[in-house]
């Protein structure tokens, strides 16, 4: 791949002078990324500066004769003095050089030369660039020219670089399918030879959506490899019973990990008795990892923080892949902690390592084929099919508990500390095409890069439930040791943007484990519409009460009376599922009368046999059913008699749900069928979780719990049948309330809405616009508030009309104003105490003559204040409505936020202001105007007549085009905006620029800086 700049020079004879370097820049630090290649793996993109020049000798040393041919077109065995200085001397402008690295030393590089039109050595403000990659032949593969090619590019844009171009031979056909497969409008030609390719470095739907799906495969990726080691070695393992390091060894031994096991400990002596190896719990022993002789995958350390340097050299020079790092010390403990994590992070990456912590409590995966408990958990949780992510160790065990007692299966559980590397974004990307997860739940009190958390929820929320509770949200500050962005938004506005994603948000750790065991048991429900029956009257009003509640539309309860049985039950459940009014079934027990008149509390397991028969005797009941009971003896214990703490033979646990769930659930008994049953609420065509359909697997191939009743005769089907049961209606309600939005969520994303394009947005008049007033000498590199006048000329680019606003600083002027206006006029205060609050008599509506008007200026003056104070304007009246605010604002954090309410103190006092993420669509702006509590007032309230909501809706898309078209435009306040039953009037307006804030998640593939 040898440049036309560097042939050009190689060409030059040697007396003709040196052509004038051109000044270098400071060392652009920001360009600095560590990057998770395509394997899992890590390494850091870096500038190459002139220290690089030993590290570029030995690099080269270790690239086969071929990928040299492939570089420089012809044999080059080494390196020049000459071609060593200009590889590593850049001026980060018109030449730029980045290397990857792995351990501090190269395994990769690119480098670009700026040129002209005729591919000579230029500087700006020529816009092309010439592009050459080499990468060492052991990491070609890995990912790592992909890497550099988005980097490289995202360089030169900043520089002003517009094109790359390239030549290529033929038989690189790897480096051909880099440039061709990175998504960029490209130009392809065969000169000379060699290909020579051109790319147009603006970021396309297409380079995007590939940058995304190498993300999603590098991240799913290098979490996999920690969850499925094939060794691991407890790194702190102590010689004596307890302590941190042999409590995880005791658990990794007891869940029966199927990999090599060892234990690492700097005391131990050199060999045991018999001259081997010294051993710990029947495991090898040995002094350090280098030590164990044999490939170490992943490393549990358990030592103090002042020795955790020591044991990651140790781990990154022997091969390790992952780390988790459960010694505490860290960011948590203070500004020394903070720093120490740093030094953490940056050695753990340098060799490519990726960690979990610290201050770790671990990670599990039950699948059959690794069984891995590398975590302070004593007790293995079932296999199933719920995938669990903490960031809180009290909680993680908290959240075991629960779900073990309630019957629950995991897929696989982490609780990762500081989550100083690895986050619930990575885990997100994992779960998100594991076969073996149905239902992700997480417990968070950070969001570390919330822009890219939402992105990949709302993805893996089109497949399968994401159900997160949020801890430490009021407390107005990121959790000790959690490093995250501050956010402007209150806490509600950031739910509101989670749900949009399609997140189910819930609000206690209770709610997570009562939603996570009916989202992994139960199909979705299609509606709201809820039979209720049971054996109690009050109950069943109690449940009814609670639905109406949730928003759900309940049935009349059907009243079995005390004297229903669980034939009854049975009966009434079969004909409820069987009935298509309804959407979901809720059963409310409680102890029924026998014969004798004696209540029967302690039979809960007969009822539990009903339960599960009327679920087999409906073919595919494509509805969910929840059990509320009360004082019932065994009936909990019995719907959740289908866990097991052995994996099942497939690898997961049994179960209901897309694959085979351990959610709380009634074990198999007679009559038992397949769990996995057709989601009446996923898009036709879809399975209930997974997205497109694909062909069941045969009955015979599902595992029998290892707890059912009774073996499965040959005509059944050994998947247990699984109902969720809850102690109060309350809480079943609210979880199939959640099943039920998310059900709705579904289907409306299977048909995303669309942003409407006007034809009378001028996109490149508003830019000259904002070009002006932010290149004017007296811009604030803060930022500017536009003038009434400004903002109203960007506003009316976008087909958004202010109306006119004349500023009354004396009655005269006021009286001047209306004549220019026409009356009626209004006349109100603008200054900040009065601003917006009609409540406090700062307006004077409906004045048509000349001397109503002096009235009301001399009322005004009289009773507020003095005009300078008051700063009074006049505005013509506009037809009555209802008074409404439309903002837009770009968060740190969040981004772009489109908000909706109505004016006034009472909603403001109420919080009732809804919020869309930018660019908003139809569909959006319709769910934004009906999801407020004073909404009815939009629509005919109590015999008003209701206004325009399609000029409402309008009106916000245009502000979701300004904004999201014009990243400079950071705040936009319409208020009020009056909506009448024909058209609206803004009646004021504020826009305020700024220059536009980096966006994190439209550059190059990255790590979180450390």
């Amino acid at each position: 791949m040898q440049s036309a700049s560097e042939q050009s020079e190689a060409a030059e004879p040697q007396t003709t002078p040196a052509r004038p370097a051109p000044p270098e820049h400071a060392y652009p630090d920001h360009w600095e990324a560590d990057v998770v290649l395509r394997d899992g793996g890590t390494a850091r993109i870096r500038p190459i500066t002139a220290d690089d020049a030993d590290r570029l000798v030995s690099f080269y040393e270790q690239v086969s004769d071929e990928s040299k041919y492939y570089r420089f077109f012809a044999p080059y065995p080494r390196l020049s003095a000459k071609d060593v200085h200009r590889f590593t001397h850049h001026d980060f402008v018109n030449r730029v050089g980045l290397a990857a690295t792995v351990g501090g030393e190269f395994i990769a590089t690119v480098r670009y030369d700026r040129i002209d039109d005729r591919g000579l050595p230029a500087s700006a403000p020529a816009d092309e660039a010439e592009v050459a990659f080499l990468v060492q032949d052991a990491h070609q593969g890995r990912g790592v020219a992909s890497a550099l090619l988005e980097h490289i590019a995202a360089v030169a844009r900043e520089r002003g670089i517009r094109r790359f171009a390239a030549e290529v031979l033929p038989a690189n056909t790897k480096m051909i399918k880099v440039f061709t497969d990175a998504g960029y409008t490209q130009k392809r030609s065969f000169e000379d030879g060699s290909v020579r390719l051109h790319l147009d470095l603006e970021p396309t739907d297409r380079s995007l959506a590939v940058q995304r799906a190498r993300e999603q495969r590098a991240e799913a990726r290098s979490v996999q490899r920690l969850l499925t080691p094939a060794s691991v070695a407890v790194v702190g393992a102590g010689r004596t019973p307890g302590g941190v390091g042999r409590t995880v060894l005791r658990n990794l031994l007891g869940a029966g990990f199927t990999g090599r096991v060892y234990a690492v400990n700097a005391a131990l002596p050199e060999t045991g008795a018999d001259g081997g190896p010294a051993e710990l719990d029947g495991v090898p022993a040995y002094r350090s990892v280098g030590a164990v002789g044999e490939p170490v995958d992943l490393a549990i350390v358990a030592v103090p923080a002042e020795r955790v340097p020591e044991a990651v050299a140790d781990c990154g020079e022997h091969g390790v892949r992952g780390l988790v790092v459960l010694s505490a010390g860290y960011a948590e403990s203070g500004p020394d902690g903070r720093e120490r994590q740093r030094r953490l992070v940056r050695q753990a990456r340098s060799y490519g390592m990726r960690i979990i912590g610290p201050n770790a409590f671990g990670i599990i995966n039950t699948a059959d084929d690794v069984r891995l408990n590398a975590s302070l958990a004593p007790q293995t949780p079932a296999a199933g099919r719920i995938g669990l992510f903490t960031q809180s160790g009290a909680i993680g065990i908290a959240l075991l508990a629960g779900l073990h007692r309630r019957g629950a299966g995991l897929s696989s559980f982490i609780s990762a500390g500081n989550r100083a590397d690895v986050s619930g974004n990575d885990f997100l990307q994992h779960w998100y095409d594991d076969p073996g997860t149905d239902v992700v739940l997480l417990y968070l009190e950070s969001i570390g890069n919330p822009r890219k958390f939402t992105r990949l929820a709302r993805r893996t929320a089109a497949v399968k439930p994401v159900v997160v509770v949020k801890g430490a949200r009021h407390s107005g500050s990121a959790p000790p040791g959690h490093r995250v962005p501050v956010t402007r938004v209150p806490h509600a506005t950031v739910s509101a943007l989670l749900r949009q994603a399609g997140v189910i948000r819930v609000d206690t750790v209770t709610e997570l484990v009562d939603a996570g065991l009916l989202l992994a048991a139960q199909p979705l429900p299609a509606g709201p519409r809820v039979a209720i029956l049971g054996n109690s009257e009050s109950l069943g009003l109690l449940t009814y009460d609670a639905c109406l509640t949730e928003g759900l539309r309940p049935l009349r309860p059907l009243d079995l009376t005390t004297a229903a049985d669980p034939a009854g039950f049975r009966d009434a459940l079969a004909a409820a599922l069987a009935d298509e009014t309804s959407d979901a079934v809720v059963v409310t027990a409680i102890p029924w009368v026998g014969e004798d008149g004696a209540t029967e509390s302690g039979d809960g397991e007969v009822l539990a046999a009903a339960l599960r028969e009327a679920v087999a005797s409906v073919p595919a009941p494509a509805k969910p059913v929840v059990v509320v009971h009360v004082e019932m003896g065994g009936l909990a214990e019995a719907l959740a008699v289908a866990t097991s703490t052995r994996p099942s033979p497939t690898g997961r646990g049994s179960g209901t749900g897309t694959g085979t769930s351990t959610s709380t659930g009634v074990g198999t008994g007679a009559g038992a069928r397949t769990g996995v049953r057709p989601d009446a609420g996923a898009p036709a065509g879809e399975n209930r979780f997974t997205g497109p359909a694909e062909p069941a697997e045969p009955a015979a191939s599902e595992p029998a719990p290892v707890t059912a009743p009774a073996p499965p005769t040959p005509a059944q089907d050994p998947t247990p049948i699984t109902i969720p049961a809850y102690p109060a209606a309350e809480r079943a309600v609210r979880a199939l309330a959640e099943a039920v939005r998310y059900g709705q969520w579904r289907r409306q994303a299977a048909e995303p809405g669309r942003v409407p394009e006007y034809e009378d947005i001028d996109e490149a008049g508003a830019a000259a616009l904002i070009r002006r007033v932010l290149g004017g000498a007296e811009a604030d590199a803060r930022g500017v508030t536009l003038g009434t006048d400004q903002a109203g000329e960007l506003l009316a680019r976008y087909g958004i009309t202010a109306l006119p606003t004349l500023p009354a600083p004396t009655p005269d002027a006021a009286v001047a104003a209306a004549a220019r206006l026409g009356y009626p006029v209004a006349l109100k205060t603008t200054a900040p105490h009065l601003r917006h609050r009609p409540d406090l008599g700062g307006v004077r509506l409906d004045l048509a003559t000349e001397e109503q008007l002096r009235t009301a200026y001399a009322e005004l003056t009289e009773v507020l204040g003095k005009p300078e104070e008051l700063q009074p304007v006049v505005q013509a009246m506009v037809p009555r409505g209802v008074d409404t605010v439309v903002r837009s604002a770009i968060d740190p954090a969040v981004g772009a936020v489109l908000s909706f309410g109505l004016s006034g103190a009472a909603s403001e006092l109420l919080g009732d202001t809804a919020h869309r993420l930018v660019p908003a669509t139809d569909r959006d702006v319709a769910e934004l105007v009906r999801s407020l509590r004073t909404t009815p007032l939009l629509f005919g309230w109590r015999g008003s007549a209701p206004v325009d909501t399609p000029a409402l809706e309008e009106l916000l898309l245009r502000v979701s085009r300004l904004v999201d078209d014009h990243p400079e435009v950071v705040a936009v306040s319409l208020e009020p905006v009056v909506v009448a039953p024909r058209g609206l009037s803004v009646l004021g307006a504020t826009v305020r620029l700024a220059p536009p804030p980096p966006r994190t998640d439209l550059g190059p593939r990255s790590l979180p800086n450390y």
